[in-house]
Formats: C-alpha cells, sequence, structure tokens
C-alpha cells in the first residue's frame, strides 16, 4: 500500500521531507501547503502534488499522513487537527515551546488513537544508532558518562532567536532526548549554565549561545552537554558513553576521507557543514521507521511523549541557567 501525505510547510525542513517521501516506492506526495504561495508551488512541482489549503488537506480522506514542516508554533494546533481527522501524523520538533499545550495536544492524540512521531532525527543516525545498539548488546558496560558535542557553524539571525524559544527548547532540544536515548534511565536533575559569547545581539535578545548541561540520573549516571552557535570548523556533532567495560565513541562526518601527511602534521577534509548534508541519511530512515510503524500499527518512536520529556529536560535547563541552581525534574 502506498502511503499518501500531505506535507504542511515547504520550507527548508519541508523540502527535506517532501523529498524524500517522493523518493519513495511507498509512499508519494499528494498536497503541499505554505503560507507562501511560491514555496508550496515550487515544492509541489518537484514532488509531482498539487498546491492545497491546510484544511484540504486535513479533510482529504484520500490522505493518509501528514507531514508537519510549519514553523513552531503551528505545531500543536496542526497535530491536534490532524489527529482528529484521523490523520497519521510526523511533525517536526517540537511540539510545543509551552509544556502545557504540549500535554494538552498529546491528550487530543491519545484521543483519537493515531500515529504520531516526533523528528528528533539524531536517533536515525547510522553512527548514533549503530553505538546505541552496541549499549544494548551490552558492550560498553553499565553507563555511567555520557557525553554530547552539539554545535552549529555560526549563529542564527537575531529574528530566528526572538521566537526560538531560546538555545535550550531549540537546539539543546535534541541532545535532550539523545541524553535519554543513550543512558537507558530518565534524569531526575538538571544543571545547566549559558551564556552570550558568540554573538551579544543574541545576549540582548534575552538568550545564549555557549551553554552546558549536566544531567544526573537516580542510580547516579551523568550525562554532560555542550552546545555552541558557533565551530569556525564547521557542524561539530560528537558524543561518546564511558561504561563499566569500556568507552563507545561517534565523531564528525568529513566532506571526505581524504588526508595528507607530511613533514608538518596530518591535514584532513573540513566536516560537514551543516544539518542538511550531516543527517541527510538519519532525515530517510526516519521516515522509513515512521511509515513502516504507521502501516503496521506498532508503537512509533521519537513518540508525542517523547517530545514532552525533551520539554520538561528543556524548560528544567532554562530555569536552571536563570536561577543558578540544580533543579530535579520528573519524567
Amino acid at each position: 500500500m502506498v502511503m499518501r501525505f500531505g506535507v504542511i510547510g515547504a520550507g527548508r525542513i519541508g523540502k527535506i521531507h517532501g523529498g524524500n517521501i517522493a523518493a519513495r516506492d511507498d509512499a508519494r506526495v499528494v498536497s503541499v501547503a505554505d503560507a507562501d504561495a511560491r514555496a508550496a508551488g515550487a515544492l509541489a512541482k518537484a514532488t509531482d502534488a498539487k498546491v492545497a489549503a491546510i484544511d484540504d488537506i486535513l479533510a482529504d480522506k484520500g490522505i493518509d499522513a501528514v507531514a508537519i514542516c510549519a514553523p513552531t508554533d503551528m505545531h500543536a494546533d496542526l497535530i491536534s487537527r490532524a489527529a482528529e481527522a484521523g490523520k497519521a501524523i510526523f511533525c517536526e520538533k517540537p511540539v510545543d515551546l509551552d509544556v502545557a499545550r504540549i500535554k494538552a495536544c498529546l491528550k487530543i492524540v491519545d484521543k483519537a488513537g493515531v500515529p504520531l512521531m516526533i523528528g528528533f532525527n539524531r536517533r536515525f543516525d547510522p553512527n548514533f544508532a549503530a553505538l546505541q545498539q552496541r549499549l544494548v548488546d551490552g558492550v560498553a558496560g553499565e553507563v555511567e558518562l555520557v557525553s554530547i558535542i552539539s554545535r552549529d557553524p555560526s549563529p542564527p539571525p537575531v529574528s530566528y532567536v526572538e521566537r526560538s524559544g531560546g538555545l535550550f527548547r531549540d537546539m539543546m532540544i535534541h541532545d535532550f532526548d539523545m541524553a535519554r536515548f543513550l543512558l537507558g534511565e530518565e534524569p531526575v536533575a538538571v544543571m545547566a549554565s549559558g551564556s552570550s559569547v558568540v554573538d551579544k545581539a543574541i545576549g540582548a535578545a534575552g538568550d545564549v549561545d555557549t551553554a552546558a548541561v549536566i544531567l544526573e540520573t537516580r542510580s547516579g549516571k551523568i550525562c554532560q552537554i555542550s552546545n555552541s552557535r558557533r565551530a569556525t570548523y564547521g557542524y561539530d556533532q560528537r558524543m561518546e558513553v564511558h561504561g563499566s567495560k569500556g568507552m563507545l565513541r561517534a565523531g564528525n562526518i568529513h566532506e571526505t576521507t581524504v588526508e595528507f601527511s607530511g613533514a608538518k602534521g596530518v591535514a584532513a577534509d573540513p566536516v560537514q557543514n551543516f544539518f542538511l548534508e550531516r543527517y541527510e541519511a538519519a532525515y530517510r530512515a526516519e521516515l522509513a521507521a515512521f511509515i513502516k510503524g504507521a502501516k503496521k500499527g506498532t508503537a512509533l518512536s521519537p513518540s508525542g511523549h517523547d517530545g514532552l520529556k525533551a520539554g520538561l529536560l528543556a524548560d528544567a535547563a532554562t530555569l536552571s541557567a536563570k536561577e543558578h541552581r540544580r533543579v530535579e525534574v520528573k519524567l
């Protein structure tokens, strides 16, 4: 059976998901909606679909699933409406910036009984997924310390920062989900610190561009997360897990594997520059998992409740950094 999609949002991430849907034999894009008619038309043309209003996509009985790629402040409302329309739902992170709104939205989804996956794509990165599977297999023994590094090549414009919800809710939320994915045990406390040293305009907008977080679990496992809005050498995405039997590590992916060795040392090509290329395979894999799970009726992961837990950790980190104290959480 071919799963028929409506894509809501034809911006950068909508183009990724729309193109990946159109490239599959078991799925196709039926309709595309976007407030920008030009963007909607371009994606519809690229995916052999039609342009439609959001209301029409949700009312269309010929559409099985929606891919929500719209701005964050539209996610919860669109998830709720799609659930009530009986659609399978794939939505980019986060569900919402407000935890109360997330909880209300998930009640509607649970009542409707429709599939919902949240786009924490890093779980599907082949390297990170392989690392996590080896943890499950016991290769590193009992997890003791997790380290996650995520640094963007350059800061976003202040206009984006002002509506992003802050670094902890916008950028580090991916790392909170990965921390839960790797720890195998829920965090119970958060300690966070943040500053604005990359772009003073970000600080003036009330956000931070450099941050570190420590998560603690009840048994004593620790996860340390480092974020920066600037990495002059490219998109820095690394993690390692130290356990009772040894350490597992997943490093950056370079533009090529070519190295030059000479009298002055060894030189390699730069790491990939941003998330579009770094997580290209992850986006395809998460779509495959969504389609497979939705068709079979199996539980989807990351779920809406995974999105809620990441949001709770982001809120705790925001509060911790603001008040300079340890904040307990209950997930």
